[in-house]
């Protein structure tokens, strides 16, 4: 799974409509606690133990514990079948996790995807969001990330970090080839670009 990682991530947001998608990963159906679980197994627990958390329900994200570190701990999920164990830092929560929180409430409305996409760029546009003004931290260390990658397929991805980088390209980090042991940019030139590493993928690439 880790040599595929980088695809995944690449590939993640430009998928084909088809009537053969998988199961959503995300469990709607699992206790109340299990899910909130889920969400504090984004990073290690002297982190997720002092976050603000978000339980992901289908109208929407409510939240389930006021912390007291700036971090908040959710459930992420950038396509509707993705299930993505997140913990953003103070200043991820207060520019990013607003976009997140949007996200899952238009579409408890039925709004599509496209749709959500337009109006959270719009919004970036309009001042509504703003992109990260500092460098920082986003935690994904869980080993129950999943996610839709191009073919309608799930990947289970390994857990990983992710630094903010807004609107960064693959030439700022220069361009390196792909491979597990590399940093990835996503979502390169956005406002929520990120810089991915993953911890270790360099001695498990022999390196």
């Amino acid at each position: 799974m880790r040599a595929i990682l980088p695809i995944a991530f690449l590939l993640a947001g430009n998928l084909a409509c088809a009537d053969d998608m998988p199961k959503p990963a995300y469990d709607f159906s699992l206790p109340r606690e299990d899910r909130i679980k889920l969400a504090e197994s984004a990073a290690p627990p002297e982190i997720s133990g002092k976050a603000t958390v978000y339980l992901l329900e289908r109208s929407g994200y409510v939240k389930v514990r006021d912390g007291t570190n700036g971090f908040s701990c959710f459930v992420d999920r950038q396509t509707p079948w993705n299930s993505e164990p997140t913990c953003f830092d103070a200043e991820g929560t207060a520019t990013t996790l607003p976009t997140r929180l949007f996200a899952e409430e238009e579409r408890a409305k039925g709004k599509s995807e496209d749709q959500i996409k337009t109006e959270i760029e719009q919004g970036y546009k309009s001042g509504k969001f703003k992109a990260p003004g500092k460098p920082g931290v986003v935690y994904m260390l869980s080993d129950d990330i999943y996610l839709l990658v191009s073919g309608n397929r799930m990947v289970h991805a390994p857990p990983h970090l992710m630094f903010y980088a807004p609107y960064a390209t693959d030439k700022d980090i220069g361009s390196p080839p792909a491979g597990v042991n590399m940093p990835r940019v996503i979502r390169p030139g956005q406002p929520d670009a990120y810089i991915i590493v993953i911890p270790g993928a360099a001695q498990h690439a022999g390196h």
